[in-house]
């Protein structure tokens, strides 16, 4: 255990996080997601049991999102439906990146096939246990300042 460290970032995790650099996304995405598909060789942690919000609150802990970057967050959009439409889930993280100081407009909603071609460029995955459809993230690391 580390103080001040989010138990639910395992070792694992916090060293995929920490090599990341800025302007590099992770995704956290649902457990229904072709996570080993789409890494194309990258890592995926498994967190298995945890909700795509509570996942994405470990990672925010821990992770500045870009300011350089339009929209440094994204879900993947419900198919066939309102760009403003979301699920519990997914408004949960937009309701996250709001508590990051960043406003609402700077959460994309990606279309389905969009968001698989936009987490190719992803450097880890990070695949939770959320079992609602849709339930899927990504954030662009900022930079950290000392």
């Amino acid at each position: 255990m580390l103080k001040g460290i989010d138990p639910i970032l395992t070792p694992e995790l916090l060293m995929h996080l920490c090599a990341m650099g800025h302007g590099e996304w992770v995704a956290v995405v649902d457990a229904n997601f072709t996570a080993d598909f789409l890494a194309h060789g990258k890592p995926v942690v498994r967190l298995p049991g945890l909700s795509l919000t509570r996942v994405s609150q470990a990672v925010l802990s821990v992770f500045p999102l870009a300011t350089d970057v339009a929209q440094p967050a994204a879900y993947m959009q419900v198919c066939q439906s309102a760009a403003d439409h979301r699920t519990s889930a997914q408004q949960a993280v937009v309701d996250l990146v709001a508590q990051e100081s960043l406003n609402k407009a700077q959460v994309e909603a990606v279309e389905r096939f969009a968001f698989y071609e936009k987490i190719k460029g992803a450097s880890l995955i990070v695949q939770t246990g959320e079992g609602t459809a849709y339930g899927n993230a990504m954030f662009c690391k900022g930079v950290i300042l000392l």
